[in-house]
């Protein structure tokens, strides 16, 4: 099938086709951002609903004490895909959103930096890896017989989130814009329990202990997997669809790439990255060993 039947070229990036809304998307540069709004903003594969649990948890007492049954995603809806048509006006704040938008295609209104952006960025192999399985899984995707021609694809930005390099290369270098953290996927699986304090001293709140570790507890990969509120498999199933069985989350390890990628493939990769990613001098982990 053609790839335009999956994805949807606005401004310069790509959509997933089937759940946008073309109407949202003009208007999208003045949705109202109130100043305790937070955003998760990642590319695809990147640990996005991992940090939306996260949140989810930190914010709301709720979740973190199960008290209410309700799904991540309904806690932490996507900006752009919004698939249950909420509507955002009426949400209590703080109110939190996912998106995987570029830098200047975000609401106006982030710009005044008041509002909170935590970015997830996660080294691309891996992200490549993750992202080849589940395009073949998820039925809104265009699959590939081979992970050569995902990544050929990958690199040609023909894919949702369009090209990584731009993606990740334009929020750090127009970070001064916005109130913006920037965390490494691999820094929070290496060291959750820091990363989940890094992310309450950014939004301020402030937890005790035994929250801060209830946080932790439930946001391991092993706990979500089971936990129907985090998973998304239900979501996939019943309101997306899928091409075949599988989970939503997967592995959540860092360096399956190694598994997956030819020593040609890796070093070409390598080149290309070395060339692109130069100037920025975010840190990326390729192996669970690094430190």
């Amino acid at each position: 099938m053609d790839s335009d039947e999956y994805l949807l070229h606005f401004k310069g990036y790509n959509f997933e086709r089937s759940m946008i809304d073309i109407d949202f998307l003009e208007n999208l540069e003045d949705f109202e951002i109130r100043d305790d709004d937070v955003f998760i903003i990642t590319f695809p594969k990147s640990g996005t609903i991992w940090t939306q649990q996260i949140l989810s948890l930190i914010y709301f007492e709720t979740h973190r004490k199960q008290t209410e049954n309700m799904e991540t995603l309904d806690r932490a809806p996507f900006l752009e895909y919004n698939i249950r048509k909420v509507d955002f006006t009426k949400r209590p704040s703080p109110r939190i959103f996912c998106s995987h938008l570029p830098y200047y295609l975000v609401p106006n209104g982030l710009k005044n930096k008041k509002a909170k952006i935590v970015y997830i960025y996660r080294n691309p192999k891996d992200v490549i890896t993750s992202y080849f399985h589940f395009s073949n899984f998820v039925a809104v995707l265009k699959g590939c017989e081979n992970l050569d021609l995902f990544m050929h694809n990958f690199l040609e930005g023909k894919v949702v989130g369009s090209i990584w390099f731009d993606h990740i290369k334009d929020w750090y270098e127009h970070r001064h814009k916005f109130n913006i953290l920037f965390l490494s996927y691999e820094k929070m699986k290496k060291d959750l329990k820091s990363a989940v304090q890094t992310l309450c001293n950014f939004l301020g709140k402030e937890l005790s202990e035994d929250d801060v570790d209830a946080v932790v507890r439930q946001a391991t990969f092993k706990n979500m997997k089971s936990d129907s509120r985090a998973n998304y498999n239900d979501i996939l199933k019943n309101e997306v669809g899928t091409k075949s069985e599988g989970h939503f989350l997967r592995k959540g390890t860092i360096g399956d790439w190694k598994n997956h990628f030819t020593v040609a493939q890796s070093e070409r990769f390598d080149i290309i990255f070395q060339k692109k990613m130069k100037d920025i001098p975010l840190k990326f982990i390729w192996d669970i060993n690094e430190e």
